[in-house]
């Protein structure tokens, strides 16, 4: 039986996000959105499209009017404008209207791409995701945060746009490449730092069963994430308050990832940027020292490196002031009052970020 929860802004229903073992029950699903005079396009990347793509499209079929596919070059270099350009031709040219919908088959990069495409194509038409990566499930599909990369500035144009539905298949994390999984286990360790301890030590005492993908005790672990991303959006939306706690470890995070023109990760800069953020809340008192050290072993465990080479770190520092983060030439940092409680500080200076990266730069 599927585990389905709703997400709801200002006390009503928006989306659900619905969680199974594979794809058979998306045909339910689309039923419950009346799309059988609508056409639909599946957005997906060169590596996602091999996996799922046919067998997704055949489910659809019967639920529409007519299925077409976009498939673009995988990897964060093409989450650009000139792939949304590509992606706006073949709806022009399918000739979708404002009924029509966009289906996100991927990751984040492809989720983050076809939503924004959705939220600008004709002001905006509706999309679902289908998230098949551990982060996306976890964290990026959920929320509405669309957006894609300007040159090096990663998220720099974007919109919030709610999806229709959140359909997660579990299964598929078992095709995921080993690197594609820690990484969103980096995610997936941020939620319980920043909203519940209860859930960041049932994390370390369950490490064994979840890197063997025992697929129960990832199901617990997606669903325990998703609640923890569901009841942070539906308190702030559009992140102007609590939702910015979701950007522990993004500050320096999305730096590094810059500076390394996308080498790495999201997922393992973010937990780059965390240990820089637990140093610094350890620092001022807030967190024991020895917490930054668990924290490190349990990258470590689930395949993440606690440090990266090659970097500058007065040049990390000057990139964060483009960080969307910014609040009148304030950046607002994240940091931990405890594990499980986050909050946002405007008072973290460069001395700091430059004590706190001396940690993870080699």
């Amino acid at each position: 039986m599927a585990n389905r929860m709703t997400v709801q802004m200002n006390g009503n229903p928006v989306y659900d996000i619905v969680l199974e073992q594979d794809f058979q029950a998306l045909p339910a699903e689309l039923e419950k959105l009346n799309l059988q005079s609508r056409k639909i396009c599946i957005v997906t990347d060169s590596n996602v499209a091999p996996l799922y793509l046919e067998e997704v499209k055949r489910l659809m079929e019967p639920c529409c009017r007519q299925v077409i596919s976009f498939v673009f070059p995988a990897g964060e270099e093409n989450k650009n404008l000139d792939t949304v350009r590509n992606l706006y031709e073949t709806l022009i040219l399918g000739k979708f209207d404002r009924n029509d919908m966009l289906a996100a088959l991927g990751g984040g990069v492809v989720g983050d791409l076809c939503g924004f495409a959705a939220a600008t194509y004709l002001r905006g038409v509706s999309f679902i995701q289908l998230p098949t990566t551990l982060l996306s499930q976890v964290d990026s599909s959920i929320g509405g945060k669309t957006g894609v990369d300007f040159d090096a500035y990663k998220n720099m144009v974007g919109a919030f746009h709610m999806p229709r539905l959140v359909y997660e298949n579990i299964g598929s994390l078992k095709t995921l490449p080993a690197e594609q999984f820690s990484a969103g286990m980096g995610e997936v360790i941020k939620h319980g730092l920043i909203q519940s301890r209860a859930y960041y030590e049932w994390i370390l005492s369950h490490r064994e069963e979840i890197r063997s993908m025992e697929m129960g005790t990832l199901e617990e672990l997606v669903v325990e994430s998703n609640h923890i991303k569901r009841r942070v959006v539906e308190r702030d939306p559009e992140e102007k308050g609590d939702r910015m706690l979701l950007n522990f470890g993004h500050t320096l995070g999305h730096a590094i990832e810059k500076l390394k023109n996308f080498e790495l990760l999201h997922g393992e800069c973010v937990a780059l940027g965390s240990i820089a953020g637990m140093y610094i809340s350890a620092k001022r008192g807030l967190l024991p020292t020895e917490e930054i050290d668990r924290f490190c072993d349990a990258l470590s465990w689930f395949g993440l490196k606690t440090f990266t080479d090659g970097l500058d770190r007065d040049e990390v520092i000057a990139a964060t002031a483009n960080d969307k983060k910014m609040d009148s030439g304030v950046i607002r940092f994240i940091l931990l009052r405890e594990i499980g409680q986050a909050f946002v500080d405007r008072t973290v200076t460069r001395e700091e970020m430059a004590e706190a990266l001396e940690l993870i730069l080699r």
